[in-house]
């Protein structure tokens, strides 16, 4: 069924851009209405997807980013700089997680100002069975991987725009 004005609230505002003169602002409008409508979506499809493991994605991603080190351990400081979230965020998640015994917090030894978090064995092994849940859920996306990466690389570019990313040397990857 294509999109009419009757079924999707996103092609209606688009109609009424339309009618009061905003021709050029409509489509623009409906990308920005249509990815914020998506973005909830998709968040209370991970939050169910992760309910059983009792995380949320926030600490999920931390996890997942402690498990992808080579150690098991980052600095809180670098850990919020990954994650792109403030560093009280990033100090709620870690005390939250360090409460269910999924991660533990030590004094770095060279520079005790620092923090270090590291991932317990079973936050490894939670983050990872959350992860086989979540790959299942990504894998079951009803979109192409053409469309997929099509969608990637226009998000891509909006977020560069917004200051979020370099898209020079976007994509290198990192291991600590």
């Amino acid at each position: 069924m294509s999109p009419s004005p009757e079924n999707d609230p996103i092609e209606a505002a688009v109609v009424n851009w339309v009618q009061h003169g905003w021709e050029d602002a409509a489509t623009p409008m409906s990308m920005v209405t249509s990815v914020m409508r998506v973005q909830q979506l998709l968040a209370a499809d991970i939050d169910r997807v992760l309910k059983p493991f009792d995380v949320s994605f926030a600490r999920y991603e931390f996890l997942r980013l402690l498990a992808f080190s080579r150690r098991g351990t980052l600095p809180m400081g670098v850990a919020g700089e990954r994650l792109q979230v403030h560093p009280a965020s990033v100090t709620n998640a870690a005390d939250r997680l360090e409460r269910d015994g999924l991660v533990s917090r030590s004094r770095d030894v060279v520079d005790r100002r620092k923090v270090i978090v590291a991932i317990t064995d079973e936050g490894r092994k939670r983050v990872d069975a959350a992860t086989m849940e979540l790959n299942a859920y990504f894998q079951s996306i009803p979109m192409s991987q053409a469309q997929q990466g099509e969608l990637f690389a226009g998000l891509r570019v909006l977020r560069a725009a917004h200051g979020d990313l370099d898209i020079g040397c976007a994509g290198e990857g990192s291991r600590d």
